[in-house]
């Protein structure tokens, strides 16, 4: 079944890069591969997220990171004229439901496409005992009217299409993607007039040229994912969680070979062509773009911060204590405290996960920042 829908989803590529003369960008085939309707790995019906699926995100780890994200939020409302939440890409509920058990009126929106994760995100909130009444669903931000609150984005960017570049004799290579006897091989050509502009403009923020030999990732799409949410924020901020860091550290020389990673059935390696759609194919966050895209769409810089430090300042110390004291056994204590080390931990996501927040319409920054702000680092 498995393998029968990969084929298909190959057999749509290659139809797309026949047609585009036997050569497309990478990006165009991580859009493909991870956003076919019907067919790509965000589209179909497998699952991936949790014991089940390819990876496990911070809302299906504990509980904790969503209570934390809750008492951010209503920190935010207390700003702002409105208590909307709009969460892109909801995964499968989680952070949801943990969200509207803790904020029950507030008006919960929720941006996937996958009529699929729909389902299992309304499955996920009704089985947490959480009414569905005021959760609405929408495609993205051009079926949203404009609203005053909170965009959270966790663990959206980084799956966001990338194009791939390496540099050659001081020239801008594009990496692509070409078929060779019915498999996807990845082939390179001169950049275009784009991707060559974006990569200088990296090094001109850098303050040195990329060496020859130096393969890396740029997300052209994202400063019109910025703002096309901007446009619909009125008042509150928009908060991004991924794994990621500043321009200067992303293209740093001990990344010479790029971040992208693809994750199946909970392992990592770099392959992007194995199994098409059904596994996931991502790459680290540029914190510097995302600032970038949102001071462009009008917005603020309101913190920008490692996990650990935003969920310490979100008051994580807190809420563990209340979970502590809900159950008694050992085995209560020591499954609360296994993932208070995943998500706090430098080794685990605590430092490798950053948290930027972009504000419209608000006095001073939100709560989660207030414990150390790296703004100034990017």
């Amino acid at each position: 079944m498995a393998r029968a829908h990969s084929k298909k989803l190959i057999e749509h590529i290659g139809a797309a890069i026949d047609a585009a003369g036997g050569w497309i960008s990478f990006a165009d085939y991580m859009r493909e591969v991870l956003y076919a309707p019907g067919l790509g790995y965000y589209s179909a019906g497998a699952a991936k997220f949790g014991a089940a699926g390819d990876f496990v995100t911070a809302p299906e780890i504990s509980p904790l990171f969503g209570l934390c994200l809750a008492s951010q939020c209503q920190d935010i409302f207390q700003q702002v004229d409105g208590n909307t939440i709009v969460e892109a890409g909801g995964g499968s509920g989680r952070l949801a439901a943990t969200i509207l058990g803790e904020l029950p009126q507030v008006d919960y929106v929720m941006a996937d496409v996958s009529a699929e994760l729909r389902q299992r995100q309304a499955e996920t909130i009704s089985g947490q005992g959480v009414r569905q009444s005021n959760v609405r669903w929408v495609d993205g931000p051009d079926d949203l009217e404009s609203f005053s609150g909170v965009l959270l984005a966790n663990e959206v960017i980084d799956a966001l299409p990338v194009e791939l570049f390496v540099i050659s004799d001081g020239v801008v290579l594009a990496k692509g993607v070409r078929m060779r006897d019915g498999r996807f091989v990845a082939a390179t050509r001169e950049a275009g007039a784009g991707l060559t502009a974006a990569v200088r403009r990296v090094e001109e923020v850098i303050g040195r040229a990329l060496p020859d030999g130096y393969t890396a990732e740029i997300r052209p799409q994202l400063a019109h994912f910025i703002s096309a949410w901007a446009q619909k924020l009125q008042s509150g901020a928009m908060i991004f969680i991924d794994y990621g860091c500043s321009r200067a550290e992303l293209y740093a020389p001990e990344r010479h070979m790029g971040t992208l990673l693809c994750h199946y059935r909970h392992r990592a390696h770099s392959d992007p062509f194995v199994y098409p759609g059904l596994q996931d194919i991502t790459a680290w966050v540029d914190f510097t773009a995302v600032a970038e895209a949102g001071v462009a769409a009008g917005l603020a810089v309101g913190g920008y911060a490692t996990q650990a430090h935003f969920l310490m300042a979100s008051g994580i110390e807190q809420r563990y204590d209340e979970l502590r004291r809900s159950g008694t056994d050992e085995q209560h204590l020591a499954t609360l405290n296994g993932q208070l080390r995943r998500l706090m931990m430098p080794g685990e996501m605590g430092e490798r996960f950053r948290v930027m927040a972009l504000t419209r319409g608000m006095d001073r920054k939100p709560a989660g920042f207030s414990f150390r702000d790296l703004s100034a680092s990017l």
